[in-house]
Protein backbone atom coordinates (compact mmCIF):
# COMPACT_ATOMS: atom_id res chain seq x y z
CA UNK A 1 0.00 0.00 0.00
CA UNK A 2 1.33 3.39 -0.89
CA UNK A 3 -1.70 5.67 -0.95
CA UNK A 4 -5.26 6.20 0.05
CA UNK A 5 -6.39 4.36 -3.08
CA UNK A 6 -4.40 1.27 -2.12
CA UNK A 7 -5.63 1.47 1.47
CA UNK A 8 -9.23 1.74 0.32
CA UNK A 9 -8.88 -1.37 -1.85
CA UNK A 10 -7.44 -3.24 1.14
CA UNK A 11 -10.20 -1.88 3.38
CA UNK A 12 -12.87 -3.21 1.03
CA UNK A 13 -11.30 -6.63 1.65
CA UNK A 14 -12.32 -6.20 5.29
CA UNK A 15 -15.76 -4.78 4.57
CA UNK A 16 -18.72 -6.39 2.91
CA UNK A 17 -21.50 -4.96 0.84
CA UNK A 18 -24.91 -4.27 2.35
CA UNK A 19 -25.66 -5.18 5.96
CA UNK A 20 -28.49 -4.47 8.36
CA UNK A 21 -27.72 -6.78 11.26
CA UNK A 22 -29.99 -6.02 14.26
CA UNK A 23 -27.08 -6.87 16.60
CA UNK A 24 -24.88 -4.19 15.02
CA UNK A 25 -25.17 -0.87 16.88
CA UNK A 26 -24.00 0.85 13.68
CA UNK A 27 -27.23 -0.18 11.99
CA UNK A 28 -27.67 -0.27 8.25
CA UNK A 29 -24.42 -0.11 6.28
CA UNK A 30 -23.11 -0.39 2.75
CA UNK A 31 -19.37 -0.78 2.06
CA UNK A 32 -18.97 -0.29 5.82
CA UNK A 33 -20.49 3.22 5.72
CA UNK A 34 -23.34 3.56 8.19
CA UNK A 35 -26.56 5.28 7.20
CA UNK A 36 -25.85 7.96 9.83
CA UNK A 37 -22.43 8.76 8.32
CA UNK A 38 -23.77 8.61 4.75
CA UNK A 39 -26.59 11.05 5.58
CA UNK A 40 -24.23 13.39 7.44
CA UNK A 41 -22.12 13.51 4.29
CA UNK A 42 -24.93 14.23 1.85
CA UNK A 43 -26.00 10.80 0.61
CA UNK A 44 -29.79 10.55 0.82
CA UNK A 45 -30.49 7.48 -1.30
CA UNK A 46 -31.18 3.91 -0.28
CA UNK A 47 -28.20 2.45 1.57
CA UNK A 48 -28.30 -0.69 -0.58
CA UNK A 49 -27.61 1.53 -3.58
CA UNK A 50 -24.73 3.54 -2.12
CA UNK A 51 -22.10 3.55 -4.87
CA UNK A 52 -18.66 2.39 -3.82
CA UNK A 53 -17.24 5.61 -5.30
CA UNK A 54 -19.35 7.63 -2.85
CA UNK A 55 -18.25 5.38 0.02
CA UNK A 56 -14.65 6.03 -1.04
CA UNK A 57 -15.17 9.82 -0.99
CA UNK A 58 -16.75 9.61 2.46
CA UNK A 59 -13.99 7.32 3.70
CA UNK A 60 -11.31 9.80 2.67
CA UNK A 61 -13.08 12.78 4.24
CA UNK A 62 -14.15 11.07 7.47
CA UNK A 63 -11.66 8.27 8.16
CA UNK A 64 -8.41 9.10 6.32
CA UNK A 65 -7.80 12.85 6.26
CA UNK A 66 -8.77 13.67 9.88
CA UNK A 67 -6.32 11.00 11.09
CA UNK A 68 -3.42 12.41 9.04
CA UNK A 69 -2.90 9.03 7.41
CA UNK A 70 -0.83 10.59 4.61
CA UNK A 71 1.77 11.46 7.26
CA UNK A 72 2.48 7.84 8.23
CA UNK A 73 4.16 4.79 6.81
CA UNK A 74 1.52 3.07 4.64
CA UNK A 75 1.40 0.05 6.97
CA UNK A 76 0.60 2.26 9.95
CA UNK A 77 -1.75 4.46 7.91
CA UNK A 78 -3.80 1.46 6.86
CA UNK A 79 -4.24 0.27 10.46
CA UNK A 80 -5.39 3.70 11.64
CA UNK A 81 -7.73 4.02 8.65
CA UNK A 82 -9.21 0.55 9.14
CA UNK A 83 -9.73 1.10 12.86
CA UNK A 84 -11.30 4.53 12.36
CA UNK A 85 -13.62 3.00 9.79
CA UNK A 86 -14.51 0.03 11.99
CA UNK A 87 -14.84 1.95 15.25
CA UNK A 88 -12.94 2.28 18.47
CA UNK A 89 -10.14 4.51 19.69
CA UNK A 90 -7.58 4.61 16.89
CA UNK A 91 -5.85 7.80 18.03
CA UNK A 92 -5.38 6.51 21.58
CA UNK A 93 -4.09 3.16 20.30
CA UNK A 94 -1.71 4.91 17.90
CA UNK A 95 -0.35 7.23 20.56
CA UNK A 96 0.11 4.43 23.06
CA UNK A 97 1.76 2.24 20.41
CA UNK A 98 4.22 5.07 19.65
CA UNK A 99 4.95 5.73 23.33
CA UNK A 100 3.45 9.19 23.66
CA UNK A 101 0.82 10.54 26.01
CA UNK A 102 -2.60 9.45 24.79
CA UNK A 103 -4.49 12.72 24.63
CA UNK A 104 -6.73 11.63 21.74
CA UNK A 105 -5.46 14.31 19.31
CA UNK A 106 -3.00 13.73 16.48
CA UNK A 107 -0.52 16.56 16.22
CA UNK A 108 3.17 17.09 15.52
CA UNK A 109 4.32 15.16 18.62
CA UNK A 110 2.27 12.09 17.72
CA UNK A 111 3.27 12.23 14.06
CA UNK A 112 6.98 12.53 14.98
CA UNK A 113 6.79 9.72 17.53
CA UNK A 114 5.00 7.37 15.12
CA UNK A 115 7.44 8.15 12.33
CA UNK A 116 10.49 7.62 14.56
CA UNK A 117 9.29 4.16 15.66
CA UNK A 118 9.63 0.97 13.63
CA UNK A 119 6.35 0.76 11.67
CA UNK A 120 6.03 -2.97 12.36
CA UNK A 121 6.31 -2.36 16.09
CA UNK A 122 3.65 0.34 15.89
CA UNK A 123 1.37 -1.98 13.92
CA UNK A 124 1.84 -4.87 16.36
CA UNK A 125 1.16 -2.73 19.43
CA UNK A 126 -1.71 -0.89 17.76
CA UNK A 127 -3.46 -4.13 16.83
CA UNK A 128 -2.89 -5.57 20.31
CA UNK A 129 -4.61 -2.55 21.89
CA UNK A 130 -7.38 -2.76 19.31
CA UNK A 131 -7.99 -6.45 19.92
CA UNK A 132 -8.07 -5.97 23.70
CA UNK A 133 -10.63 -3.21 23.26
CA UNK A 134 -12.80 -5.33 20.96
CA UNK A 135 -12.66 -8.28 23.33
CA UNK A 136 -14.26 -6.14 26.04
CA UNK A 137 -17.20 -5.03 23.90
CA UNK A 138 -20.64 -6.46 24.65
CA UNK A 139 -21.00 -7.25 20.94
CA UNK A 140 -17.96 -9.56 20.94
CA UNK A 141 -20.11 -12.73 21.07
CA UNK A 142 -21.92 -11.68 17.89
CA UNK A 143 -19.01 -10.17 15.96
CA UNK A 144 -15.81 -11.38 17.65
CA UNK A 145 -15.01 -14.11 15.14
CA UNK A 146 -15.15 -11.66 12.24
CA UNK A 147 -13.19 -9.03 14.15
CA UNK A 148 -10.49 -11.55 15.07
CA UNK A 149 -10.21 -12.51 11.40
CA UNK A 150 -9.97 -8.83 10.47
CA UNK A 151 -7.15 -8.30 12.97
CA UNK A 152 -5.36 -11.43 11.68
CA UNK A 153 -5.59 -10.12 8.11
CA UNK A 154 -4.31 -6.75 9.27
CA UNK A 155 -1.37 -8.39 11.03
CA UNK A 156 -0.43 -10.05 7.77
CA UNK A 157 -0.70 -6.70 5.93
CA UNK A 158 1.42 -5.01 8.60
CA UNK A 159 4.11 -7.66 8.37
CA UNK A 160 4.51 -7.14 4.61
Amino acid sequence: MSSFDDAFVALMGNEGGYSNNPSDPGGETMWGITARVARANGYMGEMRLLPQAVAKQIAKMVYWDPYYCDQFDPRVAFQVFDAAYNGGKPVTWLQTAAGVSADGHIGPVTIAAVNSTDPRAVVMRFLAYRLKYMGDLSTWPAFGHGWANRIASNLLKGAA
